[in-house]
């Protein structure tokens, strides 16, 4: 904590009788030769001796003191002959020197046995432990310095802020100079930062519970007017039904083609007997490039794919927002200027129906990005009316890509309609077998790298350095995949007995958040004596952000506990890259700087969580404080969602008081057997703009 300044006090005077000081100097003749000759002697210990004249003061004389030339008072010493005076110093002087001897020895000793008894990994514990103390209370003290502007409650952001997404602001964008099509791109300032909560619209209702949800959103959750679903693609108009109230999505309905049938038709394009030998075939994690609403995630969800929805930011919501609201993973991301936040060889499949992305501009770039991100052996499903087109200019363009589809070493499996379907090669000897000068070349290692934040678009083919070049034939399928094998945790550097101990672990904590929310979501509903708390309803949350994510464990636990639930697993990018794992095991997730806005709409997420992020956030260089982050989430969380944030004791606290700025009612719990850490389990209440709870 903040400690008091001390200055110095100087020109402080301490008066005396200065008559006593000439009379004590008027002694007789022979008293003051000797002085004389014992003077250099006497000036050398004097200094000394001040200091054990406070400690042992004389009782049997008066004090006698001298206002010196630098202030200070001084005392001549007056009691005694000099003689007496300086054994009487000397005796003391060698008597503190054995005590501080003796000390020093002991002290010596005692560190000797407490270093030899405490483990290295205790020390540093505590140190840890420390360091984490003193940057909380340093955090604190940022806050206050920042004067009680900051200090009272948050106020709400404009109305105009209901879906806006930070860092994506066009005209600002291009004032800084960005420009073709890098203006929609993601750039995050300073301004970027809110300091403000952002409210839900004036008539927001709860979504309902998953798997209704999923079919079924409420129209004033999103700013989707039936204006924009006439002018949709004809698929989406025939899966939409839209009244006063509610939007329905009809995709399993017999009176229209649905994309059940569309996706029968990818599956026997693969040559598999239909959507549900998906997983048989290797694929779990589907990119949906320009997903539209969902609709193909949505159904291949039953079938135990995970389809991850990316399109680029609209200031209307739309296509990520939608998708979200019902309870399906998605981000916004773009083929512009800077690859995807993911990993080389991250996803299994990637699926692009009318997209809306140029895969014949700038020279096949985003082919080349779309290739980084698919593993080996996955497939490219393309649906486009240019692969039928019959005039020149779309031929053209069909063309181009087809003939870089096959430089990239992709295979054209089939063609049925508008889609067409490429199977990525499964052997790195393809690119070496390739005419001169035909596709891109291959990265160098020094290009082919796991951490593709904020890095431009590359010429090269990258992965083909990775250990992680495995085809998705070859790997386990789901739901075994989500269990590492030896030979698989070998690529990550991680010891089988380290993985299977963390997975025990994330399930005895899961086992710990349930019994804790339990009597929290049912407070209000008194129990009769003998009743155990009933256990939070298993689709109380959908949409799960886990912000420190570490090996994904949290989001094994969940799906092992039978929880109906997706979770965006978030490897910061100050830590240890672990999303390459991630992905393997068949989960979805992002790299993110958090002292940035996340790159999704409001009220996306149902619950948020958070282990360790705030002791690996006070190891980094200090770009933000816990304000800036504390408000990011409670824009990405849902009105009366939860957060579990657990974390040192120190740093929970420090959370704690800034959680009555956002108004989340807040509750700090013990670890059992855990000294050292606390729980923090929020709820962010339902508020609506005069600051009312509903």
């Amino acid at each position: 904590m903040s400690r008091p300044l001390h200055r110095g006090a100087t020109g402080i005077r301490i008066s005396g009788n200065s008559n006593d000081l000439w009379d004590s100097q008027m002694k007789d003749k022979t008293e003051k030769e000797d002085m004389d000759r014992n003077r250099s002697s006497d000036q050398s210990y004097l200094a000394l001796k001040f200091p054990f004249r406070v400690l042992y003061p004389d009782n049997n004389s008066p004090s006698k003191y001298v206002n010196c030339e630098n202030g200070f008072a001084s005392d001549p010493f007056s009691v005694g002959s000099p003689r007496s005076r300086h054994k009487l110093t000397l005796l003391l002087l060698k008597l503190s020197l054995a005590v501080i001897v003796v000390l020093a020895l002991t002290g010596s000793f005692w560190w000797t046995i407490s270093i030899s008894t405490l483990s290295r990994g205790q020390i540093l514990h505590t140190y840890r432990v420390l360091q984490e103390q003193l940057v909380s209370d340093l955090w604190d003290i940022g806050e206050l310095s920042l004067g009680s502007s900051r200090l009272h409650e948050l106020e709400f952001c404009s109305q105009e802020s209901e879906i806006y997404v930070p860092c994506f602001n066009a005209s600002e964008n291009l004032a800084l100079g960005y420009s073709d099509g890098s203006e929609n791109d993601r750039h995050c300032g300073q301004s970027s930062r809110q300091s403000c909560t952002v409210l839900p619209p004036v008539n927001y209702r709860i979504p309902l519970h998953w798997p209704t949800g999923r079919d079924i959103i409420w129209v004033a959750n999103v700013r989707l007017t039936a204006q924009e679903v006439l002018s949709s693609g004809s698929l989406t108009k025939r899966m939409m039904m839209l009244d006063e109230e509610q939007i329905s999505f009809r995709s399993v309905s017999p009176m229209f083609d649905s994309v059940e049938d569309y996706s029968h038709q990818i599956a026997e394009m693969i040559g598999l007997r239909n959507e549900s030998n998906f997983v048989q075939a290797g694929v779990r994690t589907i990119l949906d490039i320009g997903c539209g609403y969902g609709s193909f995630g949505a159904h291949l969800f039953s079938k135990q794919l995970l389809t991850m929805c990316i399109a680029n930011y609209e200031p209307s919501g739309s296509q990520v927002q939608l998708t979200l609201e019902r309870g399906l993973p998605a981000m916004i991301g773009s083929f512009t200027s800077n690859q995807l936040p993911y990993p080389s060889l991250s996803f299994d499949m990637l699926h692009c129906a009318r997209c809306g992305v140029d895969w014949d501009q700038k020279g096949g770039i985003f082919l080349i990005e779309a290739d980084r991100v698919l593993k080996p052996g996955g497939y490219f499903v393309w649906t486009s009316p240019l692969t039928t087109a019959r005039n020149k200019e779309n031929q053209k363009s069909w063309n181009f890509v087809r003939d870089f589809a096959e430089n990239l070493c992709w295979e054209m499996l089939s063609q049925q309609d508008e889609t067409v379907l490429w199977k990525k090669t499964s052997k790195k000897s393809c690119y070496g077998s390739r005419k001169p000068g035909a596709g891109p070349p291959t990265c160098s290692k020094a290009h082919d790298v796991e951490s593709p934040y904020y890095r431009p678009l590359q010429r090269c083919i990258a992965g083909t350095q990775s250990p992680r070049w495995i085809p998705i034939q070859e790997r386990t399928t789901w739901p075994s995949r989500s269990r590492l094998n030896k030979s698989e945790l070998t690529l990550y550097g991680l010891h089988p007995a380290d993985f299977r101990e963390d997975a025990e672990n994330w399930k005895t904590t899961l086992t710990n958040y349930w019994s804790v929310l339990s009597p929290i979501i049912f407070s209000d509903h008194p129990k009769r004596p003998g009743e155990e708390d009933p256990s939070p309803p298993y689709n109380m949350a959908r949409n799960v952000l886990d912000m420190n994510a570490h090996f994904g464990g949290f989001n094994s636990a969940l799906l092992e506990a039978g929880k109906s639930v997706w979770v965006m697993n978030v490897v910061p990018t100050g830590g240890p890259n672990y999303l390459p794992l991630i992905l393997d095991r068949g989960f979805v997730g992002a790299l993110h700087d958090w002292c940035e806005p996340f790159p999704t709409y409001p009220r996306s997420y149902d619950l948020v969580h958070a282990e360790g992020l705030l002791s690996l956030q006070i190891r980094q260089q200090r770009r933000c404080t816990m304000l800036d982050l504390f408000t990011e989430v409670d824009r990405l969380l849902r009105p009366e969602g939860w957060v579990i944030l657990r974390d040192t004791a120190p740093l929970v606290e420090s959370a704690r008081r800034l959680t009555t700025r956002l108004k989340w009612d807040a509750r700090v719990i013990e670890i059992e057997n855990n000294s050292d850490d606390r729980l923090l389990i929020c709820q962010k209440p339902f508020l609506k703009r005069q600051g009312v709870s509903f």
